[in-house]
């Protein structure tokens, strides 16, 4: 049904280039707001892939006259390609050519939230280009700053929050000598707690709870000599997390943070002072939370999720046996 519904579509966008009483400006400006109706909630590939053409057509149209909606068309067809769903690289690099090739004339002719856009979503093509060794993650963090200018706290306070996550997320994604893995774990926690300072739990609950999750899981993982007492700041952190996430209204955010904080309480003792006793208290607590997660992520048909967890609920029974055997 869906595809007869995009095929009309895109017939209608043809059709109204081919109408004459449109000038070229009113056709293209036509084409780009179908191209984006497709982009916005699409339902499979084919509406990714008809966006980028009406995009594509646009482009084309423009020539010399109308260098803004032309770069428009560019940051169109850049934000198909990197939807597409395991976009591979050659077509995140074609994103990254189309972003670089817009991103001066919008400078030059749009307001400068519409660069602020293209610059966040540039970062992100980068940093998806890290793995492939075809870009460097310091550009991502770059491009990301720059879009910071504009999307500050007070006035873009969402967009303020992805941007630091990502930030946090691309120093995380470093590589980096041994030495220097507590700087770079160091730089994501860092940027997780400046983005805190202004994304409160009153009023910007998911971006809280979004931030909170992803700083205990940096904590956790922090190459340090204080293993406890960050395991204890990751479970704070989740817990201020699940002051928003709960089973019913966001089951996959919550399955998610409790299942991260089962990890942390698998590694924590259960008395600070006396380690050496070991941790069957947490270890049960760890189990509970794990058998929650599994449940939800089978129900939700989350199959690479639920079989992570139900590892790790494999793990956590073998220490509680292993210590009712001591």
């Amino acid at each position: 049904m869906t595809s007869s519904i995009t095929d009309a579509g895109v017939k209608a966008a043809i059709a109204a280039i081919a109408d004459e009483s449109a000038t070229a400006e009113e056709k293209i400006q036509m084409l780009i707001e179908m191209a984006q109706g497709f982009q916005k909630k699409p339902k499979t590939s084919q509406d990714l892939r008809n966006a980028l053409g009406l995009f594509y057509r646009a482009y084309e149209m423009c020539g010399e006259d109308y260098p803004l909606l032309k770069a428009r068309a560019k940051v169109g067809m850049a934000g198909s390609l990197q939807m597409i769903p395991d976009a591979d690289s050659q077509l995140l690099l074609q994103a990254r050519a189309d972003y670089e090739e817009a991103l001066p004339i919008l400078q030059q002719f749009a307001i400068p939230e519409e660069v602020a856009e293209a610059q966040m979503n540039l970062g992100l093509v980068l940093q998806s280009l890290v793995p492939y060794n075809l870009a460097r993650i310091t550009d991502s963090i770059h491009a990301y700053h720059e879009a910071l200018r504009v999307f500050t706290w007070q006035e873009y306070p969402q967009e303020y929050a992805i941007l630091y996550n990502n930030i946090a997320i691309a120093y995380l994604s470093m590589p980096m000598t041994a030495e220097r893995e507590s700087l770079r774990q160091g730089l994501a926690v860092q940027s997780f707690e400046v983005a805190l300072e202004h994304i409160t739990l009153i009023d910007h609950p998911r971006e809280y709870a979004m931030l909170q999750n992803n700083l205990g899981n940096a904590l956790q993982y922090l190459a340090s000599t204080h293993p406890v007492e960050n395991n204890l700041r990751a479970i704070a952190a989740y817990d201020e997390a699940l002051k928003v996430r709960n089973s019913k209204d966001t089951p996959l955010e919550y399955a998610n943070t409790i299942s991260n904080k089962a990890n942390a309480l698998f590694n924590l003792p259960d008395n600070i002072e006396k380690p050496e006793l070991g941790n069957p208290q947490n270890l049960l607590k760890a189990k509970a939370y794990y058998q929650a997660a599994w449940q939800i992520f089978t129900e939700h048909e989350q199959i690479e999720q639920a079989e992570i967890v139900g590892k790790a609920l494999q793990d956590v029974e073998a220490e509680i046996q292993a210590f009712a055997l001591h």
